[in-house]
């Protein structure tokens, strides 16, 4: 045997196997991809029902981060309206002013008088003819105090205090509101991860259940290359970029069931803000979230047919996988 024979006969190195390694699995992916376009019927269905079970979790989560965005930072001390008697003059209102200013849980005051006021409203409504008919304003000063809390305060005590002054006749503060807002997203998100969880199990399912199926009609093709030694990584590799297909396919069509339901509800909804004259806008998924959302697929996809043919082989002998 000369130098040359046993160059070619000799075991392949590290960078020999890799390569090996790489044509098999490119071999599997373009074939799995044949067989996942070979039956479009049966596929475009799978694919719909996946896309069906990703696209509500992901439609609940967005409607929730655009509420939460509504919302405009309702978690963050609002500031506390405090209504003047209307008989408290400018310099009785300032001096009020200046003694809400001096507590040390007030961040900043300030002061609206009633001709702001009165303009103020003019804005918000259709009824300046009306107003016109009055004699005078009767609109009262208003301070706007913006709290200075500490963590777990919701300014309820401040409230109080600033409702027991004798130049006060109403104080307006939201904290009741703003905790039950923040008890039904921290209830509908928990809602969202369950049905994610349920339904991303639902989608497990429909892969398993469709490349059981596969494998059942190619059950005399992977016994024969089980007789030949084909190991089980062999046998399962083409099965699981199948299902990988499938979730990635079922993501990107989840996705566009979102952008077509925020297309339709985008026009109405933008009607409505105006109406309350706020320029509020739906807020799609962002580039971390698209890709979250097909590698999540596709994962869920590539499990799914990993399983099945996991079970397959289980069945047809041992495993040490």
């Amino acid at each position: 045997m000369n130098a040359r024979t046993a160059t070619r006969t000799a075991p392949p190195g590290a960078l020999g196997r890799f390569r090996a390694w790489r044509r098999e699995h490119a071999r599997a992916l373009v074939s799995s991809l044949g067989r996942f376009l070979h039956r479009p019927l049966g596929t475009a269905l799978t694919v719909a029902v996946m896309a069906l079970a990703l696209a509500l979790p992901l439609g609940l989560g967005l409607a929730l981060a655009n509420v939460e965005r509504l919302a405009g930072g309702w978690q963050a001390p609002q500031a506390i309206a405090v209504f003047l008697r209307p008989d408290v003059d400018a310099a009785a209102a300032a001096r009020v002013a200046e003694t809400v200013r001096a507590r040390a849980d007030v961040e900043s005051v300030r002061m609206q008088t009633p001709e702001e006021g009165l303009a103020d409203f003019r804005e918000l409504t259709d009824t300046a003819p009306s107003l016109a008919l009055l004699e005078g304003n009767p609109l009262p000063f208003v301070l706007h105090a913006e709290p200075r809390l500490a963590e777990g305060d919701d300014g309820a005590r401040l409230a109080a205090a600033l409702r027991a002054l004798p130049e006060v006749e109403q104080v307006q503060h939201d904290a009741a509101w703003r905790q039950r807002l923040a008890a039904w997203l921290r209830f509908l998100r928990r809602l969202a991860w369950v049905l994610a969880a349920a339904l991303a199990a639902g989608a497990l399912a429909v892969v398993f259940n469709t490349v059981r199926l596969e494998i059942g009609g190619r059950r005399e093709e992977i016994a024969v290359l089980q007789q030949l030694g084909a190991t089980d990584g062999f046998v399962r590799r083409p099965f699981v970029y199948l299902g990988a297909w499938y979730g990635a396919a079922a993501g990107l069509a989840a996705l566009a069931l979102i952008a077509a339901a925020g297309l339709a509800l985008r026009g109405p909804l933008s009607d409505l803000a105006r109406s309350y004259a706020s320029g509020f806008t739906l807020a799609g998924p962002d580039a971390a979230q698209t890709g979250l959302v097909l590698s999540s697929a596709t994962l869920l996809g590539w499990l799914g047919a990993w399983l099945a043919t996991g079970h397959h082989l289980r069945q047809t002998r041992p495993t040490d996988l």
